[in-house]
């Protein structure tokens, strides 16, 4: 393991699962049921990343509390019940985390995801071992605030030039810059490659076998 990041911090939805295009399903199923204002596909995939109301209010930015929660609600409905779109880890992804797990390095997780929802997709995977210490937009301040990050810091005890940040949105990068923390974008998610390198990640990982590539390179 090199000596520069000793705990590698992943965000979840379009970083190690291939997820968009449940959340997608999901989110249209629930305004369309409360019979809200559509929106498209590629205006429900840019909010990925965030907390699930504040992700509502991106889609409707003159929304009050209730419209919010109607629709959190109905989304999660839908995302832990209703709704069977496959969600896989991308291809590769579990080899990578073996990989780096044995290595040597913390794995964390930093994720718009709910508790209930993040539990539920590593009990599902079996990656829950993996990570020890994860934090959820519903338990802190969704991204990009650095709230999360800096629990995770404290949890395990670690300068923030020892950790780096991994995701596929401006929102995960963004929230890395608000921390101080270098991040690690991935081109294969939600945002795209040019909107990533806007946010000065280190590197860029075009599929999720180069993120173990990146970091045996430091080596």
């Amino acid at each position: 393991m090199n000596n520069q990041y000793q705990l590698l911090i992943f965000d979840w939805d379009g970083t190690l699962m291939d997820s968009a295009q449940h959340i997608t399903n999901c989110m249209r199923s629930a305004i369309t049921q409360l019979s809200a204002e559509p929106r498209t596909d590629e205006q429900i995939r840019n909010i990925i990343g965030l907390g699930l109301e504040e992700a509502v209010l991106g889609l409707y930015p003159k929304a009050d509390g209730v419209f919010i929660q109607q629709v959190a609600t109905t989304f999660r409905e839908y995302f832990l019940y209703k709704d069977k779109t496959p969600s896989p880890l991308f291809d590769g992804a579990g080899d990578v985390l073996e990989s780096l797990k044995q290595a040597g390095y913390h794995l964390a997780i930093a994720t718009g995801k709910s508790r209930r929802g993040l539990d539920k997709v590593l009990s599902d995977t079996g990656f829950g071992d993996f990570f020890p210490v994860t934090r959820c937009a519903d338990e802190t301040f969704s991204k990009p605030h650095p709230q999360m990050l800096h629990e995770l810091l404290t949890d395990h005890d670690m300068a923030v030039e020892k950790a780096i940040m991994i995701g596929d949105s401006e929102y995960d990068l963004q929230m890395a810059n608000n921390a101080k923390m270098d991040s690690l974008a991935v081109s294969y998610g939600v945002h795209d490659k040019q909107r990533l390198l806007k946010q000065n990640p280190i590197g860029c990982a075009d599929n999720v076998t180069e993120i173990l590539n990146w970091f045996s390179r430091l080596n």
